[in-house]
Parts: C-alpha cells; structure tokens; sequence
C-alpha cells in the first residue's frame, strides 16, 4: 500500500483522513504544520500528498511546489473548503491528481486516493 502525507491546518480532518486511508490499508503520516510536513518528505519517501489549500503560513499549492522540488513523482490530491478555478487550475499546474472538496466524503476520498494510486 502507499505512504501517504497529509498535511491540513485542522487536526480533526487530518485525524479523520489517516483513519480512512489507514482502513484501506495505507501508510498514513498526518500534519498540521507546513514545515513538519517539508521536514518529513524531504527525509521519507511519499507516494502520495493530500493537501489542504488554506493552511497556516503557506498555501497547499507553495507547499505542493516544495514537495515537487524533493520529490518530482509525488502524487497530490488537494483539499478545500473555499473551491475556486483559479485555485483549481494553479494546483493542476503543479501536478495534483485530483482535488476534493470538503468537508470529506469518505467514499470520494477512497476513490480519488485509488484512481490516483492506480488501483483503479
């Protein structure tokens, strides 16, 4: 299964998304802080980032960039509360996979993590 990290400034919706993708069987290493989450990729390999777009200090997308830079393959679902095409298109940009909107649907998230993955 796949080592996926999360990254979103509301601990109850990183909580929430670990304990979905950790039923489906996946390595799960959840955030809060922007450069906890840097820290980690820069030193663990990571198939997989769901991003929050509105996080603390920095944007999903700024940080969805870093993670491009350590890792060029990594994969990304971003996450948002406030959806807008501008956003939509910045992070597609950039290389996510997928975007969802939230608050989560459990069943969404597994699909999208799936398709992206290749599981599909």
């Amino acid at each position: 299964m796949a080592k996926i990290l999360v990254l979103d400034d509301v601990f109850d919706a990183v909580t929430l998304i670990k304990r979905i993708l950790q039923e489906k069987g996946h390595e799960v290493f959840a955030f809060t802080e922007e450069e906890e989450a840097l820290d980690y990729a820069r030193s663990n390999e990571v198939d997989l980032a769901i991003l929050d777009i509105k996080l603390k200090k920095m944007s999903g997308v700024e940080v969805l960039e870093e993670l491009k830079k350590v890792t060029p393959s990594i994969r990304a679902i971003m996450l948002t509360g406030y959806p807008t095409m501008e956003t939509a298109r910045e992070s597609f940009k950039l290389g996510a996979s997928e975007y969802c909107v939230k608050p989560i649907d459990k069943d969404e998230l597994e699909e999208k993590v799936a398709s992206v993955l290749g599981d599909v």
